[in-house]
């Protein structure tokens, strides 16, 4: 007889709770003593729950589990601010889970996807291949996990952003359903201003992000300014020509007022030359934006170099110079790959029958 895969607690929505509760002839006020255990005081088992009566807890217990994330690896940075999760999901996939702490705020880097199917060449995730998306459990949980570590330390995790394993618009439907609990005041209450959606340009993503109504942050990736440089770092960019994700870009921030960032890995010899940077700055004319320079993270299978301070300094000041805020990324955790680009665990199986859409 087949074992009973218990549902992370984490999957029900406000509705599925409101069912269940109705269901066991409870009040409808018990929907939000739930939620109120979940996401305000992170409860780490059902039985914390004290004020729900037993009968409901012994069904959440019978039927559903906390996080579904067991930790395979827990690093922490010679850098003393990141520290790195990988976790062991029920099916046995395996994702990465930063959190890295400054001075005024503490951001975690939060995987949308086991593995990736856009394939950024000089990307350590891209490199591994695509598994599966993660449920929108399977991401708050890596949130919750975070705050829960801030918690302990007496701080309050402040910042999400979705650059973690996968591509997000790839996971458009459950990414979504994410945001909309880490930003609920009734939730994990998180101001979305605070979060962050990085995406190497999906276009049907970024114009399904610009009807949301949701202000959250865009962050786009380009490393390229025409298409032949972007395929080449980038295998999936070939499904969408730049011109029309520029078109992309600027319909979003005409339907929603928000700057977008845009991304640039800085490869010696490749992407940082005075002239790429002119080209940059005639592809970004017009679009209130922000770039954020990073330097090449390294990564196993990719031999490209990060670009030297010089040239970082002179490809950074031709851009401010023409007026686009440029800046380049603080690196963290480089030492634990736990940089952009650096986040890789070992493949899972390719089947599963936790698959989700």
């Amino acid at each position: 007889m087949n074992k009973k895969v218990k549902q992370n607690i984490y999957d029900l929505s406000r509705e599925d709770l409101a069912e269940i509760v109705s269901d066991l002839e409870q009040p409808s006020y018990r929907v939000e003593q739930i939620l109120e255990w979940l996401y305000k005081n992170y409860a780490g088992n059902i039985d914390e729950m004290k004020n729900v009566p037993a009968s409901v807890r012994d069904h959440l217990n019978s039927n559903y589990i906390f996080k579904g994330l067991e930790i395979e690896k827990h690093i922490k940075s010679n850098d003393g601010f990141t520290q790195k999760w990988l976790f062991k999901l029920l099916d046995g996939s395996l994702i990465e889970t930063v959190l890295m702490k400054y001075d005024k705020r503490a951001t975690a880097c939060i995987s949308t996807q086991a593995g990736c199917a856009v394939g950024c060449t000089f990307c350590a995730t891209g490199q591994m291949g695509f598994v599966r998306n993660l449920s929108h459990g399977e991401i708050i949980a890596q949130v919750i996990h975070t705050a829960v570590v801030m918690r302990n330390s007496g701080k309050r995790l402040s910042n999400i952003v979705f650059m973690g394993m996968g591509e997000p618009m790839h996971n458009y439907d459950n990414l979504m359903s994410a945001v909309r609990t880490i930003i609920d005041p009734k939730l994990l209450s998180i101001a979305a201003r605070k979060v962050t959606i990085s995406t190497i340009g999906i276009i049907e993503g970024i114009n399904r992000l610009a009807e949301e109504k949701i202000q959250v942050g865009l962050a786009v990736s380009l490393h390229g300014t025409n298409d032949a440089e972007r395929q080449n770092l980038i295998k999936a960019a070939s499904k969408w020509e730049l011109s029309e994700l520029i078109r992309s870009c600027r319909n979003y921030y005409k339907k929603t007022g928000r700057r977008i960032t845009f991304e640039w890995a800085l490869i010696d010899g490749v992407n940082d030359s005075e002239e790429t940077a002119n080209n940059l700055v005639r592809l970004l004319k017009g679009i209130p934006c922000h770039l954020n320079v990073i330097p090449l993270n390294p990564t196993e299978n990719y031999k490209g170099l990060p670009s030297s301070g010089n040239r970082i300094k002179t490809f950074k000041d031709l851009l401010n110079s023409a007026g686009i805020v440029t800046t380049v990324r603080m690196r963290r955790g480089i030492d634990i790959a736990a940089g952009c680009g650096q986040l890789k665990a070992a493949t899972p199986p390719k089947r599963s029958k936790l698959q989700r859409a």
